[in-house]
């Protein structure tokens, strides 16, 4: 699938704070999680801009990265245009994260649909997801009053993800929303899952307007002061002058928690099936993703796109090392 107003948007600017026991190199250097690899060859940010071909072409895929990270970007998007790099001048939380490269797409494409994706997840089946995101991306196009969230089947309960409670959980049927709940203890999050929930994994289809209204009716100064810097920085995405100035005055706010929750009748819930997803979140969650994969088979490579830092590696380092 690749419509013509299906745009990608890929977010990569984030330090990966709780992984950094195994993202440090023995030489001190601290490497972002979406710069290394699971198990040696493409960094997951190159696996996802791959994911992201299953619902667009490589020009509407835009990323947004950090300013401190250019050093590891700049290989993995030597292609890409430069207007699809948005540079974000500082860490303001996955909310301004998401708004800024929204922005810079609905001001090339004001009718687009947006297919969200973080760019530090792993996925064993990557079929099983394409199924969901291209059907996540139909929907979008039809109906440009929800947000479509993809709520995952759950493998196990993990009381460190999000859970969507949808009203009705029929096999890969889109629902509405009964309740969205963040990081629950693990009791609560036992019975959501016996109650049919399913993992939110931060994976988003929407119309660009349907996803800008979420913020509009709650943020609406947060919106008029990113849309201003956009407008005033004319595309210029690596420069950035007025969104540098604009991001100091920024609110830290979390996309899920401050955004989307309590914003459920606005908000449709499409079930994926379990399809072996981690965010690779802590060093407990590469360990159990590495205990229940064998080496994934990947597209050929471009040399220049050489993971810094494989996860496998460092985990089996440390295990040995203790």
């Amino acid at each position: 699938m690749s419509g013509a107003n299906v745009w990608a948007l890929i977010l990569a600017a984030g330090e990966g704070s709780r992984l950094r026991g195994l993202t440090t190199t023995p030489g001190g250097l601290s490497v972002p999680k979406q710069f290394c690899s699971l198990q040696g060859g493409p960094s997951l940010l190159e696996e996802t801009l791959w994911r992201a071909e299953s619902v667009t072409q490589r020009r509407r895929m835009v990323t947004v990265v950090a300013a401190q990270h250019r050093r590891w970007w700049e290989a993995p998007l030597w292609s890409a245009e430069p207007e699809n790099v948005i540079v974000q001048p500082d860490n303001k939380g996955t909310a301004s994260g998401l708004l800024l490269p929204l922005l810079h797409v609905m001001r090339r494409d004001p009718n687009a649909t947006v297919v969200v994706l973080p760019s530090d997840h792993f996925v064993r089946n990557e079929r099983v997801l394409a199924r969901g995101l291209q059907q996540a991306a139909r929907l979008a196009r039809i109906d440009h009053q929800h947000v479509y969230l993809l709520g995952l089947v759950p493998e196990e309960i993990d009381p460190e993800l999000g859970y969507i409670l949808p009203d009705d959980r029929a096999a890969m049927a889109a629902s509405s929303v009964r309740q969205f709940i963040e990081k629950p203890s693990i009791e609560v999050a036992l019975d959501l899952v016996q109650d049919g929930a399913l993992w939110n994994v931060f994976i988003v289809a929407a119309s660009a307007r349907a996803l800008l209204g979420l913020y509009s009716s709650r943020y609406p100064g947060l919106v008029a002061d990113m849309s201003r810097a956009v407008d005033r920085d004319g595309g210029d995405s690596l420069a950035a002058t007025a969104a540098r100035a604009v991001y100091p005055q920024l609110p830290t706010l979390d996309f899920s928690r401050d955004v989307v929750q309590g914003q459920e009748s606005r908000l449709r819930v499409l079930t994926v099936p379990a399809c072996g997803w981690s965010d690779l979140g802590t060093p407990r969650r590469v360990a159990e993703t590495l205990s229940r994969i064998t080496k994934k088979s990947n597209p050929a490579q471009d040399p220049r796109h050489t993971a810094h830092l494989s996860l496998a590696a460092q985990h089996s380092r440390q295990h040995y090392a203790n």
